[in-house]
């Protein structure tokens, strides 16, 4: 949503490198990100995805991140609820490297207890 130009993301990212020097982009976020503008043949968007990711900071796979994924991953099965993969990759990663993970998705990531999920298109709550 920041390349969509979206207002509230735009005002979060400014309002977040205030406080931050890098922003931390996990390798599956990125992977789902380049395949879906490869998919599209978006080479407009791809030249801006490409020039906004090359300064952030690309979080691997870890033994560390797997190994919390692959958790996740048991105890939602075990409570009937499936997630996908990727987001547990993602959410792994968040929580190996003790990061906060920003999308307009919640309704995956919030399954995962413990892990700071914020969307940032909404409105910030002021007081």
């Amino acid at each position: 949503m920041f390349l969509r130009g979206h207002q509230n993301v735009k005002t979060r990212m400014t309002a977040y490198f205030e406080k931050h020097d890098a922003l931390y982009l996990s390798i599956i976020t990125l992977y789902e990100i380049l395949s879906g503008l490869e998919h599209r043949d978006a080479h407009k968007q791809m030249g801006r995805f490409r020039d906004f990711s090359r300064d952030c900071v690309v979080c691997p796979l870890t033994e560390d991140s797997v190994r919390i994924s692959a958790r996740f991953y048991a105890k939602l099965r075990q409570e009937g609820k499936t997630l996908d993969d990727l987001d547990l990759l993602i959410a792994g990663t968040a929580l190996a490297n003790d990061l906060v993970i920003v999308t307009h998705n919640r309704r995956h990531f919030d399954r995962i207890k413990g892990l700071e999920v914020e969307d940032w298109s909404e409105a910030v709550a002021n007081g």
